[in-house]
């Protein structure tokens, strides 16, 4: 069945944030109303509607000792009516902790749905995003409470397109770890003198490793380590500020169709164990611009042992991620686990640190845990 376009839905928050008599609206029943133009006619004066702009009017509206509405002044209610007022979630709670043994249940689809009307985890999800009609106040309210299932959501109705959206845990190190070698190679092997590029000949440093010197060994390790501390810098940062873009993100179907695919997706079903590393495509895309910086900023040799220093954490960050959400650990993981579990069930506004909080110690967003 095809998904049409859905009744706008807003959050008390949005009504809350239109209280004046150039922009005032209010709610009723369950509806939301801009009745901005009818301010200046309404029979009981405007200060009365402003007085309870950007609130519930039900309960004023039915006070017989103010005023008893009729049925005609509700009829008239209706010519103003925008939207409906969506329901609030309550999976997220600031008193959530972790157990070491946490298994959420799963989530009824069709109560789900009709309870809130925000995705129906029955039918691709994509689709719905780009056809829905809530205001962005109530898709972050509602992505940011998690959902469950057995079997992972679809996201596209085509398995062509479905396929590139899962990935196994297991994709990452056999993917990303060999190019992370060949460029640790690379980068001894071009201290020591020029070497064809990557594109004339891919696996030249295979065929050169018994000319590595101990001297090309010790001047690209550092630049290894130097990557692995700034992935742990591009780790929080494209966490907080790009996967988290919550604040400035526009209040158009489109941006949030797009948020949902960076990010929102995992916030909205945490536990699903093929969304829980990136798809090689998608870090394809994300390291290229970083990638070309690094070539710009160094030579070729330092930039070489830098990407494979990132590239090796990124490895280290993504197995970890799925480790955190699936698998029994030791202790310093088992915390860690905890600290990212309550970024997904407490506050997702803090603790954007996967691998380690150094950096939300550092920018004051530690979560408490």
């Amino acid at each position: 069945m095809a998904v049409t376009k859905r009744v706008r839905i807003y959050t008390e928050e949005d009504v809350a944030n239109h209280k004046s008599a150039k922009s005032c609206w209010i709610t009723c029943r369950g509806k939301v109303y801009d009745v901005t133009g009818f301010v200046p006619d309404h029979p009981g004066g405007d200060d009365l509607i402003l007085a309870h702009a950007g609130t519930d009017v039900e309960s004023i509206m039915k006070d017989g000792d103010s005023h008893d509405h009729s049925d005609s002044a509700y009829e008239m209610l209706e010519e103003y009516v925008i939207g409906r007022l969506g329901t609030d979630a309550t999976v997220v709670r600031d008193d959530w902790e972790a157990p070491d043994d946490f298994h959420p249940e799963d989530t009824n689809s069709a109560e789900d749905f009709e309870k809130t009307q925000f995705l129906d985890l029955r039918t691709p999800l994509l689709h719905q995003m780009w056809q829905a009609n809530f205001s962005k106040s109530y898709y972050l309210q509602q992505v940011h409470q998690p959902r469950h299932l057995q079997e992972s959501a679809r996201l596209f109705a085509y398995d062509i397109f479905e396929v590139c959206t899962r990935t196994v845990w297991y994709a990452v190190p056999l993917i990303w770890l060999p190019i992370t070698a060949n460029l640790f190679l690379r980068s001894m092997l071009q201290f020591n003198g020029p070497i064809p590029t990557f594109l004339s000949n891919p696996l030249l440093p295979l065929s050169l490793t018994s000319t590595v010197t101990l001297d090309a060994f010790a001047k690209t390790l550092p630049c290894f380590f130097l990557g692995n501390f700034i992935w742990t810098i591009l780790e929080y940062g494209m966490h907080r500020f790009l996967f988290h873009i919550d604040e400035f993100l526009p209040d158009h179907s489109a941006f949030l169709t797009l948020h949902f695919l960076l990010h929102g997706i995992h916030h909205y079903m945490p536990m699903d164990r093929l969304r829980l590393v990136m798809p090689p495509i998608m870090f394809g895309i994300l390291q290229a611009p970083f990638t070309r910086l690094a070539y710009i900023l160094f030579p070729t040799p330092v930039a070489n042992g830098i990407i494979s220093g990132s590239f090796a954490f990124y490895v280290l960050y993504d197995c970890m991620h799925y480790a955190l959400h699936h698998t029994k650990l030791p202790a310093y993981l088992r915390h860690m686990k905890k600290y990212h579990l309550a970024h997904h069930y407490k506050n997702f506004e803090l603790g954007f640190g996967v691998t380690s909080k150094i950096w939300d110690y550092v920018f004051k967003t530690v979560l408490p845990v």
